[in-house]
């Protein structure tokens, strides 16, 4: 019977440890059962004790907080002196799951010199248990030292479940800490461990690397992650981690504007935990609860009230981090309802580690307060102090995803300085304000990590796969195995370069006086867009001169520009009636005519003749600004914010091994080979590849240094995966991801065919797209379409831009002159040109 019962417990011990707890207590009930008859002499059997301490975890973590601890009250009964550490330690982790966690520490601490030394599982078991309980309590240094004295143990020992789980909290940890690129390189090392010996808890890695992507503000992915985990979750019925990850799909939908969901996932959480009998995280999730409430504009007295109640029960429960947020959101709730002096009462006191979130929220709630005393100063000087500290944060992040989501973690504090110099009346305030909330990421030093050999063979599949599906679609058919594929290497390609860390280092904003000065010089005049209360306005720098000017409705300019997208994209097809054409071309000349009448009009006395500067907002950077009657011939460039520019313009220009153009002609493109002999003729001397030349390879290899890139190449904007917007190649897909790869990026590139100008813009206007890649790789200047290009008029176009370009004008200036007098050719000149 002994080996028996050993067998089951063994199992059943793995079976809770992998994450299946109902699997685990059906297992160590059967020991249990084959134990009820004592043996000989009336003694409890040996195992008995064992089997009690295991299957009281099982219960506890099913809900069945009763139960597990009258199992455990019944194995002290019948333990051997010897099992007193054990018993100790098992209540600690029992109290830990149910957020008693002062006890639990206490059980844990006298647990430790009990356990024999010799017994290296259960050591570094105590260990790992205890670490998690530090993190729970924001314990941040005494978890990272658990956790240094468990995973040498677990290598040792040959533990790969154990050194998993380590490295899973190792991660989370890091997560606390802001280290987002490090904390997901943890959960990849912990992946593999859990794939293999405990997919059960896969669920569980999906819900903590949800926590560091909503760190990063990369909200749509971490509510992919959590639908993934929860699906999961509710087959497990494991509640614990059923509501811990139903609580953060609240905290995602809370960041991602959506507070009624927000509530309905963080009331489920809390009736979850409350069922649980866990006390400290029904009080987390009450909290967010509160949160929910006050962005949905809830009664403001009233969950400044509760939110002061919840944040004193969360510094009992020993959360104080969760506490201070708490007490911020009492705080702002207070300024909502005019009672200031009870705001500044929640602000004092709570002195605890200052993490992002906390230093964020801390900033916000003083702006609010500030605002609504009339402080300017104070407004812009707590506002300044947020955005600086995530910039830093920004700056740990070698991804250009995540540097460009970090902005959304922003939004209301920039929200809140550039309100406030909106209402000062001063321009040369609101530049201020617009350059330090807007692209910040191209501030950041490009970082180029080092080829990993196994992510190198995945670039690799995914240009075979995308050539094969894009071969399929040519014929008229799907080829769902290479786009299922694709869709998973884009994935993991992705998810690759979110490890990469930041270097840190990053210039400064660009103040008025030295855009103005630059401006001058090129006899330029600047127009930064803006959107105040659903009206567009535009700060205008001309002359020396800063103005601020109403402009246009922000729903009528969507509008027209979304017709306009649309209209020239049908324009582009094959074979439509001539009825049709002239319905499209009369529908594009009425929208250009209210988007010049909109954007350029109310501007005209203020820029002049003068070549043009755009920095456009939100929907604006779809708008193809030389077709607009006002802008037909003036140089116009469109970049993503003044800093980016002027950092452009001062660039100083490195010798360049190939001073002549690199041309490209990708295949499936009737006129591309064409395109290419013809600029070729132009500008002799010029690089050629085209039919089975042009291939990814030589064409990387001829893109590093060059002054100046021509692709003549069918371009594919991936809205839904920006990173791999493409250039089809003769073998296959030229990526954006490829562009970020680039050591020496090209001075100029041009993009002349597709849409491959278009770009997703996140919060804080940070742009994602094959143009966006080259901009923040370092490339000056890019001429690409923002709807697609008609074929029967590039050739003549490209022809003449480069012939221009060769007498030495302006990419912007070369592009204007190319373009006068032809209709509806939706190129636009981005950077620095």
């Amino acid at each position: 019977m002994s080996d028996r019962v050993e067998e089951l417990h063994r199992r059943g011990q793995a079976a809770i440890g992998s994450g299946r707890p109902v699997d685990g207590a059906r297992l160590l009930r059967a020991a249990l059962r084959l134990l009820e008859k004592p043996s000989d002499g009336g003694e409890p059997h040996p195992l008995l004790a064992r089997v009690l301490i295991s299957l009281a975890s099982a219960e506890v973590q099913l809900g069945r907080r009763e139960t597990g601890f009258a199992l455990l009250d019944h194995a002290a009964e019948v333990a051997a002196p010897e099992e007193a550490g054990v018993l100790l330690q098992q209540r600690g982790l029992l109290l830990m799951l149910v957020g008693r966690l002062e006890e639990a520490l206490k059980f844990m601490n006298e647990a430790e010199p009990l356990i024999d030394p010799a017994d290296r599982v259960r050591v570094a078991r105590g260990h790992l248990n205890r670490a998690m309980l530090h993190e729970l309590a924001g314990r941040i240094r005494a978890a990272v030292a658990d956790l240094d004295r468990c995973e040498p143990i677990a290598v040792s020992e040959d533990l790969p479940l154990m050194l998993a789980k380590a490295r899973l909290n190792r991660g989370y940890l890091k997560t606390l800490t802001g280290d987002i690129p490090a904390a997901l390189r943890d959960f990849d090392a912990a992946r593999p461990g859990f794939a293999q010996h405990a997919p059960g808890l896969l669920p569980v890695l999906a819900v903590d690397k949800a926590r560091a992507l909503l760190g990063a503000g990369l909200i749509a992915e971490a509510a992919t992650e959590l639908d993934a985990a929860l699906s999961s979750l509710v087959v497990s019925r494991t509640t614990h981690e059923r509501a811990e990850a139903e609580l953060t799909r609240a905290q995602v939908a809370i960041a991602d504007g959506n507070p009624s969901l927000a509530r309905q996932w963080a009331r489920q959480a809390e009736r979850r935990f409350r069922r649980r009998g866990n006390e400290t995280w029904a009080a987390v999730a009450s909290f967010t609860v509160l949160l929910a409430d006050f962005e949905s504009g809830r009664r403001a007295p009233g969950i400044a009230g509760r939110s002061a109640a919840v944040a004193d029960r969360l510094a009992a429960l020993g959360l104080r981090t969760d506490a201070a947020l708490a007490a911020l959101l009492a705080a702002r709730a207070h300024v909502a309802a005019g009672r200031f002096d009870d705001a500044r009462a929640q602000l004092r006191g709570r002195a605890v580690r200052p993490t992002l979130d906390l230093t964020l929220s801390r900033c916000l709630t003083l702006t609010e307060l500030h605002a609504a005393e009339g402080n300017r100063a104070g407004v812009f000087t707590h506002a300044r102090a947020g955005l600086a500290a995530l910039h830093r944060h920004r700056g740990r992040f070698g991804s250009l995803d995540l540097q460009t989501g970090t902005a959304a973690l922003g939004v209301q504090l920039a929200r809140s300085g550039l309100t406030a110099a909106l209402r000062s009346g001063r321009p040369a305030s609101v530049f201020s304000w617009l350059e330090r909330s807007r692209a910040q990421a191209f501030r950041l030093r490009p970082v180029r990590p080092p080829v990993d050999e196994t992510i190198a063979d995945a670039v690799a599949e995914l240009r075979q796969r995308a050539a094969l599906a894009r071969s399929a679609e040519l014929a008229g058919r799907r080829d769902p195995g290479a786009e299922r594929r694709c869709v998973e290497l884009e994935r993991a390609i992705r998810a690759h370069g979110w490890t990469a860390g930041g270097t840190g280092d990053h210039g400064t904003t660009a103040s008025p006086r030295e855009v103005s000065d630059e401006l001058a010089k090129s006899h330029s005049a600047l127009v930064s867009f803006l959107i105040d209360e659903g009206r567009l306005a535009a700060l205008t720098i001309a002359g020396h001169q800063y103005r601020l000017t109403d402009v246009a409705d922000l729903s009528t300019v969507a509008e027209a520009i979304a017709r306009l997208r649309g209209d020239l994209d049908t324009l582009c097809c094959r074979n439509l009636p001539a009825r049709l054409v002239e319905a499209i071309r009369q529908s594009l000349r009425h929208d250009v005519g209210t988007l010049s009448d909109a954007l350029i009009r109310p501007l005209r006395a203020i820029i002049g003749d003068q070549d043009l500067v755009v920095v456009p907002t939100g929907p604006l950077s779809a708008v193809p600004w030389g077709l607009l009657p006002e802008l037909r011939g003036r140089p116009v460039t469109v970049t993503p914010s003044a800093t980016a520019w002027l950092r452009g313009r001062r660039r100083s220009e490195v010798p360049r091994p190939g001073r002549r153009p690199l041309l490209v002609a990708g295949p499936n493109l009737a006129h591309a080979a064409r395109e290419v002999a013809e600029i070729a003729r132009t500008v002799p001397g010029s690089t050629a590849l085209s039919g089975p030349a042009a291939t990814v390879a030589a064409t990387l290899e001829g893109l590093t240094g060059r002054a100046v890139v021509h692709f003549a190449a069918h371009g594919h904007h991936e809205h839904a995966n920006v990173l791999f917007s493409r250039l089809d190649l003769a073998d296959g897909p030229l990526m954006a991801y490829d562009i970020q790869q680039l050591q020496a990026p090209p001075e100029h590139v041009v993009l002349s065919a597709c849409d491959v100008g278009r770009s997703v813009v996140r919060a804080g206007d940070e742009q994602l797209g094959f143009t966006a890649a080259l901009l923040y790789g370092g490339t000056r200047s890019v001429v690409a379409g923002v709807a697609r290009v008609p074929d029967e008029v590039v050739v003549p176009i490209m022809v003449d831009y480069h012939r221009i370009r060769a007498t030495g004008r302006a990419p912007a200036q070369a592009l204007a002159e190319a373009t006068l007098g032809r209709q509806f050719v939706p190129l636009v000149c981005f950077g620095a040109g």
